[in-house]
């Protein structure tokens, strides 16, 4: 079983949604587009626990907090969720309330289309649904599941349960933020979803608590607390007169079965000696590695399993990253993610990639992502980490056409925000990724796609000719055309004298000359030095040259004038938007 698709209205930031699911997906998008508020949904009609909770939703969970009904809305929350590929034991429980899905159009049949069920696009499906309102009668918020078909023929629904929604092996897993609760026994953590997949309803909270509730502390004459208590009660004697019994103890008394939930954990042995530690004061790579055990038990506890997963990033290495979305992949039918990170998404083709967005009156979009037909699937794979997967978590794109600019242009930004930070903003502290595009050609292309992806998108390019130009102009946000034929023209033109001859003693000092292009013959004439460094940067082409002789200027007037206008065109583009 997985889920293709959910249906949002009027639930927390989101007035109206509807996002179809096509196996393993991971969802980005800027923060507050709602990848959190549609997992939330999910596991209001799918979670088995999430009914339990006093109250199951409140003001806050209604659009704009609006709850009130009136006449021309009822303004109740309502979440729809449709499961596909069924296990057979499935489509046996649920059989009366099936219904087909058209995969090759993504949507259900409708009854006129009953002739088509027998094609091979068109399989079982089950449709339920979450409604949520507030009661005038009760003065109270309620919510319930319910199948959303068939409908009786009074217009109500029958109960999707608690039993039913087991069936489904959906997972809502807020707790791997951190390996810190994997191990502990508060509700949510991986230790508490196993138990609960394996209906091991612990019940040592009963007899702890007794246990608890007659075990004294510090009694012993020698320490001098029961002695001190015992002053207390006779000085309490003193202002009201009654028999107040004996003196009073210590106790851990008060402890609750939530407050054990939450004090309670695993600890494990951290060596040969026999001593054993808290789970999370274990290693890094111990704690990562629980985390993929668990994982795996919960599984593999399961016939069926959906995974949904906050953020898995957060606190772990990129390795560890990889390990997880990998791991959890191959043991689950289906599992969803959202993202911040390059390393996660590296995991994801295009097609597995759910871009969201969110207008401000709350209707939420979500598009797959694509990418232009010259982009290989090599290519893709190649450069991903380091250019895609940030342009996608990216609110703004900077598209330069080779490697060189793409280290060149962040250099001069962070330089020039360190000698006038009034005037100047490094490109980290705007929002803006640097794309590389690997060709001029490409320029608009990719420009043209990142609109699409909703980015504001910025370019820079060598001289162009007017046709040229105007075809960039027309796919991108913002462009800006340097004088030059090339990045290496630019630099030996407008970086001071004083910077290249200091850049070339460096290379000569520290025996960095490539040895198949000549020396300058006299290291201070500036003439020589640039003719060097001519060959030089075009044959390190790749490398880190030119954003070495940026790092070098101490002056805002030794950086060329060309960097300069750029960076601050950038700035003054975002601050007028």
């Amino acid at each position: 079983m997985r889920l293709a698709l959910v249906e949002i209205r009027n639930f927390r930031g989101i007035s109206y949604s509807k996002i179809l699911f096509n196996g393993h997906n991971v969802i980005i998008g800027d923060n507050n587009a709602g990848k959190s508020t549609i997992f939330e949904a999910i596991d209001l009609v799918l979670g088995p626990d999430r009914l339990n909770r006093m109250p199951v939703i409140d003001e806050h969970d209604f659009y704009n907090g609006i709850y009130m009904p009136d006449d021309n809305n009822s303004n109740q929350i309502e979440i729809e969720v449709i499961l596909i590929d069924l296990e057979d034991e499935q489509k046996r429980k649920f059989n009366g309330n099936l219904e087909y899905w058209d995969q090759e159009n993504s949507k259900l049949l409708a009854e006129g289309d009953i002739e088509n069920v027998d094609k091979a696009n068109i399989i079982e499906a089950l449709r339920v649904k979450f409604i949520g309102k507030y009661d005038l009668e009760e003065d109270d918020f309620i919510g319930e599941t319910l199948f959303s078909s068939p409908e009786r023929e009074d217009g109500t629904y029958s109960k999707f349960t608690k039993t039913d929604k087991r069936e489904c092996g959906f997972l809502y897993l807020r707790a791997l933020r951190t390996g810190s609760r994997a191990l502990s026994m508060e509700r949510g953590s991986l230790l508490d979803i196993i138990l609960r997949i394996k209906e091991l309803r612990p019940r040592m909270w009963e007899s702890l608590l007794d246990e608890l509730r007659v075990l004294k502390v510090a009694t012993e004459p020698a320490l001098g607390i029961t002695d001190v208590l015992t002053d207390v009660q006779e000085a309490l004697k003193e202002f009201v007169p009654s028999d107040w019994g004996d003196a009073p103890i210590l106790k851990v008394s008060d402890l609750t079965r939530e407050h054990l939930r939450k004090t309670l954990t695993v600890f494990l042995a951290t060596g040969k000696d026999g001593y054993h530690a808290p789970f999370h004061h274990q290693g890094t790579g111990t704690v990562n590695t629980m985390v993929l055990a668990l994982l795996s038990m919960i599984a593999e506890a399961k016939k069926t399993v959906i995974f949904a997963m906050e953020e898995p990033e957060i606190a772990i290495p990129p390795y560890t990253q990889k390990r997880i979305i990998h791991h959890v992949r191959q043991k689950s039918t289906q599992a969803l993610f959202t993202s911040h990170s390059p390393f996660v998404l590296e995991e994801f083709s295009p097609q597995q990639i759910i871009l969201l967005k969110r207008n401000n009156i709350g209707e939420q979009s979500s598009t797959y992502v694509s990418f232009p037909k010259h982009v290989r699937p090599k290519n893709y794979n190649a450069h991903f980490r380091s250019g895609f997967a940030e342009v996608l978590l990216a609110k703004r794109i900077l598209i330069s056409e080779g490697s060189t600019e793409s280290i060149l242009y962040p250099a001069a930004a962070r330089r020039l925000s360190e000698i006038a930070p009034n005037e100047y903003h490094s490109l980290e502290a705007m929002g803006i990724a640097i794309f590389n595009a690997e060709s001029e050609n490409n320029v608009p292309l990719f420009g043209n796609l990142f609109k699409e992806f909703g980015k504001y998108v910025f370019a820079v390019f060598d001289e162009q000719k007017p046709e040229n130009l105007k075809i960039i102009q027309e796919n991108v946000h913002c462009e800006f055309e340097i004088p030059y034929k090339g990045i290496e023209d630019l630099i030996l033109t407008e970086t001071a004298d004083e910077i290249l001859i200091k850049f070339y003693q460096q290379l000569l000092n520290n025996n960095e000359l490539p040895t198949h292009i000549a020396k300058a013959n006299n290291p201070e004439d500036i003439n020589e030095v640039k003719s060097f460094l001519d060959t030089y940067l075009k044959w390190s082409k790749a490398g880190r040259g030119s954003s070495e002789i940026i790092a070098l200027c101490e002056r805002e007037d030794q950086i060329p004038q060309t960097l300069r206008e750029i960076i601050a065109g950038i700035k003054g583009t975002l601050d007028s938007i």
